[in-house]
């Protein structure tokens, strides 16, 4: 597979087909794999798993996420990422608080803040509202208007145009 500015991939497959596999071995967490990698450019990877701690606030978790990835952002543009993603007004609420949805928003967030030229998205619509899967592919659009690519492992469709849709099978 190769990615070229503003492509997206949709990876489509049934449980156990290999597309979170496919994703972690493309952001380098997994190295059990046979074939070669070749990727020239930063990354984002989001896994299915939000990777938020309940007991931060999303500003704090943030904070976090850009001290791991080492792209701190200031309070403002934390803030502006969070009302982008529909969540004004609660940037000072634990997450454990928050809905399944909203606490998905929060990992959304790292993408108005990450300026990485791949993304690679693992269930992005997991837990969203309507508006959550419009936000989602809106920022997709954005993210391709930009010159970035994405590869995303969804069940649901993306509906993002012109995405290229691969298809894995059941590894057994």
């Amino acid at each position: 597979m190769r990615l070229g500015p503003g492509d997206i991939v949709e990876l489509r497959g049934a449980n156990g087909s290999g597309k979170t596999t496919l994703l972690r071995c493309l952001a380098g967490l997994t190295s059990d794999f046979s074939g070669a990698i070749d990727r020239c450019t930063a990354f984002l990877y989001m896994g299915h798993r939000g990777g938020i701690n309940g007991q931060l606030t999303p500003i704090e978790n943030l904070e976090w996420y850009g001290a791991l990835v080492g792209s701190a952002a200031d309070g403002a543009r934390m803030r502006d990422a969070l009302d982008a993603v529909g969540l004004a007004g609660y940037a000072r609420t634990p997450c454990g608080q928050l809905s399944a949805g909203q606490q998905r928003r929060v990992t959304l967030a790292r993408l108005k803040l990450d300026a990485a030229a791949l993304w690679l998205l693992d269930e992005p619509l997991t837990a969203l509202d309507d508006d959550g899967c419009a936000l989602v592919r809106s920022l997709l659009e954005q993210h391709r208007s930009r010159g970035g690519s994405a590869v995303c492992a969804t069940h649901p469709p993306l509906e993002v145009s012109g995405v290229r849709c691969e298809r894995l099978g059941a590894q057994l």
